[in-house]
């Protein structure tokens, strides 16, 4: 035993060179399996499907559940449902000119089969983003357990030999075979630290190395049985089947452990050629997509003449730098629903098209930038009239530095924006300074004091006169609120400590008066909404004001009509529930609300712009 033991060490020299060809051959084929693991063989052509058609399609796709494997299938019903909506679009637009319609007014809306379509493309987007996303993570997760079985594997190497090492080794094995796969660019030294220090665990036990002989013969039949798998995929029709099923079979013959020495090199070339002959089924096949990928370069060179227009767009406006950021956007929407071309091809094309993507956006980036630095010019102008303000704040010429304040303030409002950061803090500082003055001017003199008290008992008894007139006029006018707010208006100013309160007793006097008009609910809220107004425009940030009033109004709107889209996209998707008559009485309800508050909001901008 003691002499055969002796020559098989004596044979065993340097085993880590054959392993390491074996181990990095074993890695190319593998990633090139990862590679073309995702192509997907020729599907159904849906050319000529009709939107109802593609709907069940999507559905088809959706209810298969590999949302992973059908992204090709989704981007081409994508994009041939979108060039239904396009037809119907522009069908719509020529009818609505032809029916008297100015184009700009024209307005589309999807049908319900168009809204059903983009959200389960949507919804299918979405979880396929999810599951790549989720399995990148555990890719990460397994790296870090390798990594720490590898560690762990060091230490019982530099320990002393025990009768457990073997036992101990076994779990590391067992535990490294179930972690799943780790990211491919730590995949190829993973590997390779990982059978480094097995062969050196092996390599330096001469107690075991009966053990190890025999664990190696028990992963030789393993791995013919690999192989002979490996060739009856030869005579598998599917090749797409047959790559995945190889791919398979890779990473089971990369977990398995060593074999003798003498069997390494045949065994590996025994699987490799019944490999080679998969992958030349695949080379035909690719081989016979090239008209497609033809078809596919020829879409992808009118992208470019398309997207190269962008680069020499010059313009001042940013509404029309925004609307050409949409429609370069939208041909790179495009461009990515585009399939694969030749390799020998793909990277000439694709710095084109991206060459000029990023010509546009520097071209916007430097307008922007020159935006910036005229905002930074309104600015200083801005500072200078706010020093001018607080200049003239403590004068006590009252008249005559109210006109100059209120020239300052007309001199502002003409110039244009400053920068976003510095906006509340400039306006906060002029709004104080013109504040302070027009405070201390109601309080300026006694004369003064004793009018603002005259002021207020006018303002007291007209509160007085509109509270009998709600109580005793039997008929009621609009005109008759309007000469109250115009008497109101025409009485000067009253002591400062008054001002809240007798506001407060005007507004609810003439809220009492209004609301015994012979007047509909709506416009009697319109006739608030007018009052209301009426008093900001008197105030000195009444513009500001009223932008920011009709800024929100317009948010709202959106807001509405987006979720009233959303509502109709959720009852399709709830018309399988058993609650689903209930579900959609409730959402129906919803969207009628929603509606009837929209035209509320649509009226009231009328109202603003009138101001």
């Amino acid at each position: 035993m003691e002499a055969k033991r002796e020559e098989t060490e004596e044979n065993k020299v340097n085993p880590e060179v054959l392993n390491d060809q074996v181990t990095a051959q074993q890695d190319d084929t593998s990633h090139e399996l990862e590679h073309h693991e995702e192509e997907e063989e020729h599907q159904e052509d849906y050319s000529d499907f009709s939107k109802e058609q593609l709907l069940q399609a999507i559905n088809t796709l959706a209810e298969k559940g590999n949302v992973l494997k059908i992204d090709k299938q989704l981007n081409e019903l994508k994009t041939l449902f979108d060039e239904h909506v396009d037809k119907e679009k522009a069908t719509a637009l020529e009818k609505f000119i032809q029916d008297g319609g100015l184009e700009e007014d024209f307005a589309f809306k999807l049908d319900d089969i168009s809204h059903s379509f983009y959200a389960q493309f949507t919804l299918l987007k979405d979880k396929r983003h999810q599951l790549i996303k989720e399995q990148e993570k555990q890719k990460e997760k397994n790296l870090e357990a390798k990594t720490a079985l590898l560690e762990k594997l060091r230490e019982l190497l530099d320990s002393d030999e025990t009768n457990a090492s073997i036992a101990a080794i076994k779990e590391i094995q067992s535990q490294w075979k179930a972690i799943g796969q780790v990211p491919y660019q730590q995949n190829k030294t993973l590997w390779a630290n990982y059978n480094a220090l097995m062969d050196r665990f092996y390599d330096h036990r001469s107690i075991y190395f009966e053990l190890k002989e025999l664990d190696r013969k028990k992963n030789l039949e393993a791995k013919l049985e690999l192989c002979e798998k490996a060739e009856k995929l030869d005579s598998q029709e599917n090749i797409k089947e047959a790559i995945i099923s190889l791919n398979e079979l890779h990473e089971e013959f990369k977990h398995l452990g060593p074999v003798p020495k003498e069997d390494q090199e045949s065994l590996w070339l025994r699987f490799k050629t019944a490999s080679d002959k998969i992958y030349a089924k695949r080379k035909d096949y690719l081989d016979s997509q090239k008209e497609v990928f033809k078809e596919n370069l020829e879409k992808k060179e009118a992208l470019i003449t398309k997207l190269e227009a962008f680069t020499s767009f010059k313009s001042d406006k940013i509404k029309l730098w925004n609307t050409k950021t949409k429609e370069i956007l939208a041909l790179q929407k495009e461009w990515e629903s585009i399939g694969m071309i030749a390799r020998e091809a793909a990277k000439d094309i694709n710095k084109r098209f991206w060459s000029a993507f990023k010509e546009f956006f520097n071209n916007k980036n430097a307008f922007f930038k020159t935006l910036d630095e005229q905002r930074q010019e309104n600015l200083k102008l801005k500072e200078a009239l706010v020093e001018k303000a607080e200049a003239l704040k403590d004068s006590k010429e009252w008249d005559k530095t109210a006109t100059a304040l209120k020239n300052l303030q007309n001199e502002w409002r003409a110039i244009g924006p400053v920068p976003e950061k510095v906006r509340d803090a400039i306006y906060n500082r002029f709004k104080a300074a013109c504040d302070f003055f027009f405070d201390q001017k109601r309080s300026g003199t006694k004369e003064q004091n004793q009018e603002y008290i005259t002021n207020l008992n006018a303002k007291e008894a007209l509160c007085q006169e509109i509270l009998n007139a709600s109580k005793e006029d039997k008929v009621k006018s609009e005109d008759k609120v309007q000469d109250f707010i115009n008497r109101w208006n025409e009485i000067g100013f009253v002591p400062r400590n008054n001002i809240k309160s007798i506001t407060k007793a005007f507004n609810e006097a003439l809220d009492q008066y209004i609301a015994g008009l012979d007047l509909p609910k709506e416009e009697k809220d319109n006739l608030v909404f007018r009052i209301s107004l009426n008093k900001i425009k008197n105030e000195t940030s009444s513009t500001k004001i009223l932008n920011k009033k009709e800024i929100g109004m317009r948010k709202q709107i959106s807001e509405l009509e987006n979720n009233i889209v959303l509502w109709k996209n959720n009852l399709e998707f709830f018309s399988q529930s058993k609650t689903a008559d209930k579900l959609k009485a409730e959402f129906d309800q919803k969207i009628e609300k929603a509606n009837e508050e929209i035209e509320k909001l649509k009226e009231k901008l009328k109202i603003i712009q009138q101001f």
